[in-house]
């Protein structure tokens, strides 16, 4: 779905929309899972693991504007 080469070509912006989705995605998946409705348990995964690169990209992009200064 969204891998790290289309991250890295979203805008700042559309970096922390994503982010802020996949957080509220994950939140409601871990809702589901405790009341046992989550169809599939994959998606947690999915989503962690999405929240994990767009981090992982956005303090790539912190430190590389450090390093110019």
């Amino acid at each position: 779905m969204n891998k790290a080469s289309e991250l890295r070509d979203m805008s700042d912006e559309q970096l922390e929309l994503t982010l802020k989705e996949a957080k509220e995605n994950l939140f409601r998946f871990h809702i589901q899972a405790q009341t046992d409705r989550l169809d599939a348990p994959s998606e947690l995964r999915k989503q962690r693991r999405l929240v994990a690169r767009v981090k992982t990209i956005q303090s790539e992009r912190q430190k590389a504007a450090g390093a110019a200064n």
